[in-house]
C-alpha cells in the first residue's frame, strides 16, 4: 500500500472512529500500526582531540568539515516490540565502550540487549575511541590527550543514552517501508591498484566482488511527510585522511538527504565493505561527490520506486559465538615482538604482556557479536562486528533473501577485519596483516566464515519462526 493511501484510510478511521473504539489519543491508533521515533546529537569533540582511523597522523585535529553525528531510529511493532538502531559517526567502538551503553539503555530505558543494534559508519576523520585500535595511538599520547579523550568518551555516553530516550520520547504512528537501490563508487581495494582504477573503470575491467546495493528503510508520519530514513552501503569511509574533523562521504550523504528531505533524521550504516574501498580519493570534492551519489541513490529507491510496506512483527536476536584465533604466540615470541623495529607491533607486544602480566592470559578465542532482525515482513537485518569483508555479504544474500537481507558490518565492537575463508587464505593486509593495529594476539582460525555464517543462519531461523517463515527472496 502506497504511503498516501495509507494514511488516507488512516486520516478516515482518525476521523470517523470507525474502527478504533478510542477513548484517548493513544487507542486512536490501527492495531496493525508500527510506531517509530527518530533523534540525531552531534558528538563532534570540542576540543582538538588525536584522530582515529590512520597511522601517519602526528597531531591532534585541527578543524571540522562536518559535525559528527550519533543518530537514532526506534522501531515498534504492532505488539510493542521494540528495537533501537544507533548510527555513530566514528571509526568504531570497543567491546567495554558498547557493553557500558547497552547496560546503561537496559537500566534507564529497560532494552535488553537483542533490542539494541550499534553501527559506526567507520569514518577515518573522527575521534580516537577508547581502546579501539590502540595500538596505533599506544606511546604516541600524552597523559593530557589521553585524558581529553577519555572525557569525551564519557560526554558521548551520556549523549547516546539522552538521545535514545529523545527518540523513544518521539515514538508515533508510522508507516515503513524498504527499497533497494545501487551506487557504484566502491571498488575492490585488494584486486585493483588506486592509479588503474580510472582506466579500469571507464573500459569496465574493475576486477574482484562488491556489494553496490544500497538498501533503505524509510519512516513517514500520518501526513505522509518522511521523518526518517535508515539506508547502507558496503565501502570504507577512506575518501579523507586530513586533519579536519568530517562523517566522509557516508556523513555528506546523510547531509543531502536531510537538505532535501526537512525534518528528516537520515542515518547510515556500514555493510562489509572491509575490501573495499571510495576510489579515486583523498580530495573533499571527490567525498562531497560520493555523497551526493550515495544519497540519490537513496531518493531513487524513495521517489521513484514502489517501495515494500513492512507488516507483521519485530523479532530481534543477539549472541556472541566464541570465535576461535589460530596458534596463539608463546609469551618469548612476544617478547622478541616487543623488541621489534615495527611500533606497532611493539606496542601490541606492551600491551599483551601487561595483559598475561596483570593475571589476564591470552585467550584461544573472542567473543564475537551477531544479531539478526526480522523488521516484520520486510528486511532481515543482520550485523557483524569488525571489519567484515564483502565476501560475508554476498554470501548471506544468496543463502538467504537477496536484496532483503541487509548485513551491516562494524557493528557492536569493531575489534578486527574478518576475512572470508578465501581472503584469510590469501593473507595480506585484510586477510592478517591488520591484526596488530587492534592488538589481537594473532590471525584467526580457519573455520571463521564457517562459525560466522553458520550462526547467522540460527540467529535468522530464531527470528523467523515466532509467527512468519523467512520471507521469499527478492531478486
Amino acid at each position: 500500500m502506497k504511503a498516501q493511501s495509507f494514511f488516507a484510510v488512516a486520516t478516515l478511521l482518525l476521523f470517523s472512529g470507525a474502527g478504533w473504539g478510542a477513548e484517548s489519543d493513544d487507542d486512536l491508533v490501527p492495531e496493525s500500526t508500527w510506531q517509530a521515533g527518530a533523534a540525531k546529537v552531534a558528538i563532534t569533540p570540542s576540543e582538538p582531540v588525536w584522530m582515529a582511523g590512520y597511522a601517519s597522523r602526528t597531531r591532534p585535529a585541527d578543524g571540522k568539515l562536518t559535525e559528527l553525528w550519533a543518530k537514532a531510529l526506534v522501531l515498534e511493532d504492532p505488539q510493542g516490540n521494540r528495537g533501537v538502531i544507533l548510527t555513530l559517526d566514528l571509526v568504531g567502538i570497543d567491546r567495554a565502550l558498547s557493553q557500558s551503553i547497552c547496560d546503561r539503555l537496559k537500566e534507564l530505558c529497560g532494552l535488553q540487549r537483542n533490542q539494541i543494534v550499534i553501527c559506526t559508519s567507520h569514518t577515518h576523520s573522527g575521534p580516537v575511541v577508547g581502546l579501539n585500535l590502540a595500538p596505533l595511538h599506544h606511546g604516541l599520547l600524552t597523559d593530557p590527550q589521553r585524558k581529553a579523550i577519555d572525557d569525551w568518551v564519557d560526554a558521548f555516553q551520556d549523549q547516546v543514552i539522552a538521545l535514545v530516550e529523545e527518540a523513544i520520547g518521539k515514538l508515533a504512528p508510522s508507516e515503513v517501508t524498504w527499497g533497494s537501490g545501487t551506487a557504484t563508487f566502491a571498488v575492490n581495494r585488494r584486486e585493483n591498484p588506486e592509479a588503474a582504477v580510472p582506466q579500469r573503470r571507464s573500459e569496465g575491467q574493475l576486477q574482484g566482488p562488491s556489494d553496490h546495493d544500497v538498501p533503505v528503510l524509510a519512516v513517514r508520519d500520518v501526513d505522509g511527510s518522511l521523518t526518517a530514513v535508515l539506508f547502507g552501503y558496503a565501502c570504507h569511509a577512506t575518501t579523507l585522511s586530513g586533519y579536519q574533523w568530517s562523517g566522509d562521504y557516508p556523513g555528506y550523504a546523510q547531509v543531502n538527504l536531510e537538505n532535501q528531505h526537512p525534518g528528516c533524521v537520515a542515518l547510515f550504516f556500514a555493510g562489509c565493505g572491509a575490501d573495499q574501498n571510495p576510489l579515486p580519493r583523498r580530495t573533499v570534492e571527490l567525498a562531497q561527490h560520493y555523497g551526493r551519489r550515495l544519497a540519490d541513490a537513496v531518493d531513487t529507491v524513495l521517489l521513484t520506486t514502489q517501495m515494500h510496506p513492512v507488516q507483521g512483527s519485530l523479532r530481534t536476536s543477539y549472541a556472541e559465538i566464541d570465535l576461535p584465533f589460530d596458534e596463539l604466540p608463546t609469551r618469548e615470541e612476544i617478547e622478541l615482538n616487543s623488541r621489534s623495529e615495527n611500533r606497532y607491533e611493539v606496542a601490541r607486544a606492551k600491551m599483551l604482556l601487561e595483559q598475561i602480566d596483570g593475571g589476564a592470559p591470552l585467550l584461544p578465542t573472542y567473543p564475537y557479536p551477531v544479531s539478526a532482525w526480522a523488521i516484520g515482513d520486510g528486511p532481515l537485518l543482520t550485523t557483524l562486528g569488525g571489519e567484515v569483508v564483502v565476501d560475508y555479504a554476498l554470501r548471506l544474500k544468496s543463502e538467504l533473501t537477496g536484496v532483503q537481507t541487509w548485513v551491516a558490518g562494524y557493528a557492536n565492537d569493531v575489534m578486527a577485519y574478518v576475512p572470508s575463508r578465501r581472503v584469510l587464505g590469501e593473507g595480506g593486509y585484510e586477510g592478517g596483516g591488520a591484526m596488530v593495529y587492534y592488538g589481537l594476539p594473532t590471525s584467526w582460525g580457519p573455520s571463521i566464515e564457517k562459525d560466522i555464517v553458520q550462526e547467522v543462519h540460527r540467529q535468522v531461523e530464531s527470528v523467523s519462526t515466532h509467527e512468519e517463515t523467512v520471507p521469499k527472496r527478492v531478486r
